[in-house]
């Protein structure tokens, strides 16, 4: 089973973020993701962003569910 810690630092190394905060447990987990490479995405490419830093873990089943919030700095001020 993957750790929230694995989560974050899967994210955090896959992209660029300003911050990662990532809570949940037993496969399945919210990610709130706060990036600059949001900016003039659609919601669905800002989940496929974050989706490409943990598509190894939802494969193998490490990973069963992540609910994705994905804004940018300006969406969060």
């Amino acid at each position: 089973m993957i750790t929230i810690e694995k989560i974050q630092q899967l994210i955090e190394q896959g992209m660029s973020t300003e911050s990662v905060e990532v809570s949940g447990a037993e496969g399945k987990y919210v990610a709130h993701v706060v990036s600059e490479a949001f900016n003039g995405q659609t919601p669905i490419k800002r989940h496929k962003l974050v989706y490409a830093c943990v598509n190894a873990e939802i494969a193998s089943g490490a990973l069963h569910a992540l609910t994705i919030v994905a804004k940018t700095p300006d969406e969060v001020a």
